[in-house]
């Protein structure tokens, strides 16, 4: 038994979790399956040409943005045109919210099983 399946193991005993929908994937077969290289090198692509265009992440001479209504506004043209560039620029202008936000009331706290999306 390796590792990450005694881990598992011990995990779901305490949680009582017996029904996982992942299966019985390893933890490595889960870090290559869950993520898209496609979607990572194209929000790269474009987070390097604005570093070019704007300024780089985290500088505080760069003009700031509402990155949130921004994602609000992309997320409506997404869902009216079904251009993925959209859901890029999304993912994007969260990691620069997470990175500059301006929000005053910014934190992070992990809220695990609280909120979810519907099944598709």
């Amino acid at each position: 038994m390796r590792i990450s399946d005694y881990l598992r193991k011990r995990i779901y005993e305490r949680t009582g979790i017996v029904d996982c929908k992942a299966g019985n994937a390893t933890y490595e077969e889960l870090v290559s399956s869950e993520w898209s290289l496609e979607f990572e090198r194209l929000m790269r692509a474009r987070l390097i040409m604005g570093a070019i265009r704007y300024g780089r992440l985290r500088d505080p001479d760069k003009p700031s943005y509402d990155c949130i209504g921004a994602i609000i506004e992309r997320a409506r043209a997404y869902a009216e045109n079904g251009n993925r560039e959209h859901l890029v620029d999304i993912a994007n202008l969260a990691l620069i919210e997470f990175e500059e936000g301006m929000h005053p009331k910014g934190h992070f706290a992990a809220s695990d099983d609280s909120y979810h999306v519907e099944g598709i």
